[in-house]
C-alpha cells in the first residue's frame, strides 16, 4: 500500500444541477470534498471522482474500488425515493459493492442516506420540512458521544445543511450517532457485509461562503418554502454571509445570524473528516486498528 490514501469522490450531481450551482457562483461538490479530504489528510494523498448521474458514466469495477483506501460521497441533487432512476438505482448497488469490499465510507447528507438504504433501511421526505443553511443544537446521543467519529466536538453543535429528506429507518447495524429536533436523523454509522460508512447529514464541507452561493441558486425554491418573503430579503441575507465570511471579526453579523465557532472555524467543522481518516483510513491501510 502507499503512504498515503487514494480515495474516490462520488458526486451524485446531475451536470444540469452542477451547472446551475456553478453558474450561481458555487463550487462543485467534487471540488468542495476534494479539497476538505486532502486538507484533512497526510502529504500525498491523492482523490479520484466519479460523476455517476452523467449519461454513460463509467462505474469502477471491483477490482478498481479496491484500490481505493476510502470513499467518500457528497451530496446529490436527486432524492432515494426515485429508485425508478437507473441513476439512482446503480448508486445503491455501488454503495453495496463499496460495502462488500470492505472500504471505508464517509461523506454528506445523500451520502448517510444512501448508506442506510443500501444497507436496507428506509429515508422519505421530512415532515418538518426543508432544513436550510444552519441544522441547530445538533446533540450527540450516547452512543455518539462513545463514537471516535466525534473524538474531539462538543456534544451539542450546530453546522451547515440543506435537505429535504431524512433517515426514518435505520437497518441492523446501524447506530443513531446525533439527532436535533427537525431531523431525527443527523449522523450514523452504518456496518454492513464487512464495511463501516460514517455518514452525517449536514455538510462539513460548506464555509459562509459556499451557504451564500447555494443560497442564491435556490432563491426561488426558498421563497416558496417561506424562508424568505421576498428576492430583496433573500439577497440581504446572502450579502451578510458574504461579509461575515469576508470579515470573520464582525461580531455584528454573527451575532445577527446566530453564527459562531461551530460553522465559522474549519478546526471545529472539520472534526469529523479527520477522525474518519484517522480512525478509519489509516488503520485500513496499515492492516491493523
Amino acid at each position: 500500500m502507499s503512504a498515503a490514501p487514494r480515495y474516490l469522490v462520488i458526486d451524485g450531481y446531475t451536470k444540469a444541477a452542477r451547472d446551475q450551482l456553478v453558474d450561481g457562483g458555487a463550487s462543485m461538490a467534487a471540488d468542495l470534498y476534494r479539497t476538505m479530504l486532502l486538507k484533512c489528510s497526510p502529504a500525498g494523498a491523492q482523490c479520484d471522482v466519479l460523476f455517476p448521474s452523467d449519461p454513460g458514466a463509467a462505474y469502477p469495477t471491483d477490482s478498481e474500488l479496491a484500490g481505493y483506501h476510502g470513499i467518500a460521497w457528497t451530496g446529490c441533487s436527486l432524492c432515494l425515493n426515485d429508485d425508478h432512476l437507473p441513476e439512482v438505482r446503480q448508486q445503491v448497488d455501488l454503495a453495496r459493492r463499496a460495502f462488500e469490499i470492505g472500504i471505508p465510507g464517509f461523506g454528506s447528507c445523500w451520502a448517510a442516506q444512501i448508506a442506510v438504504v443500501a444497507a436496507g433501511g428506509l429515508v422519505q421526505a421530512n415532515p418538518n420540512g426543508r432544513e436550510m443553511g444552519i441544522a441547530r443544537k445538533i446533540e450527540l446521543t450516547p452512543e455518539g458521544r462513545a463514537h471516535p467519529l466525534y473524538e474531539g466536538k462538543a456534544n451539542v453543535f450546530d453546522a451547515f445543511t440543506s435537505h429535504d429528506d431524512e433517515i426514518v429507518r435505520v437497518p441492523p447495524g446501524t447506530v443513531i450517532l446525533s439527532r436535533n429536533a427537525w431531523t431525527k436523523v443527523q449522523s450514523v454509522s452504518v456496518s454492513f457485509r464487512g464495511g463501516t460508512f460514517w455518514g452525517l447529514q449536514y455538510h462539513p464541507e460548506y464555509d459562509l461562503h459556499e451557504l451564500a452561493r447555494l443560497t442564491y441558486c435556490r432563491i426561488p425554491k426558498l421563497i416558496g418554502y417561506g424562508f424568505f418573503r421576498d428576492e430583496q430579503a433573500a439577497l440581504r441575507y446572502i450579502d451578510d454571509l458574504e461579509a461575515l465570511h469576508t470579515d470573520p471579526d464582525r461580531k455584528d453579523l454573527a451575532w445577527r445570524l446566530g453564527i459562531d465557532a461551530d460553522v465559522m472555524s474549519e478546526e471545529v467543522r472539520l472534526c469529523e473528516v479527520r477522525n474518519w481518516v484517522r480512525r478509519l483510513v489509516l488503520p485500513t491501510m496499515t492492516g491493523h486498528g
